[in-house]
């Protein structure tokens, strides 16, 4: 569970019309975490692990991108009134995960 400021950054960004609970806001940053811990640690079980704080950006972005998509998870393509919507999974795009970068040790 993340604490009320990275909760309150992500209502912020989500807009004052947005009346997500903080619980599923919680949730969201959650998955977003889960989603750069498992980058950054590809070969180890990240289940309990902090999230560097140099991530924090990275997991508020991703946790917005999530919950705006929420209801048209992996549509591939939408037209109406001049929008197009395309998404080519229903993953986080690989552009949000460019930057971190996997931790590495060396084996004994």
């Amino acid at each position: 569970m993340y604490g009320g400021t990275n909760i309150a950054m992500l209502r912020a960004m989500l807009g004052p019309e947005d009346d997500t609970s903080d619980e599923v806001l919680s949730v969201y940053l959650d998955l977003a975490a889960a989603k750069i811990l498992g980058r950054l640690y590809p070969y180890k079980s990240v289940h309990g692990q902090d999230l560097p704080d140099k991530y924090v950006a990275t997991q508020l972005n991703i946790a917005c991108y999530l919950l705006n998509k929420r209801g048209a998870e992996g549509q591939v393509q939408h037209i109406e009134n001049g929008i197009h919507r395309n998404y080519g999974s229903a993953d986080v795009p690989e552009e949000m995960l460019k930057d971190i970068v996997p931790f590495a040790q060396a084996i004994r």
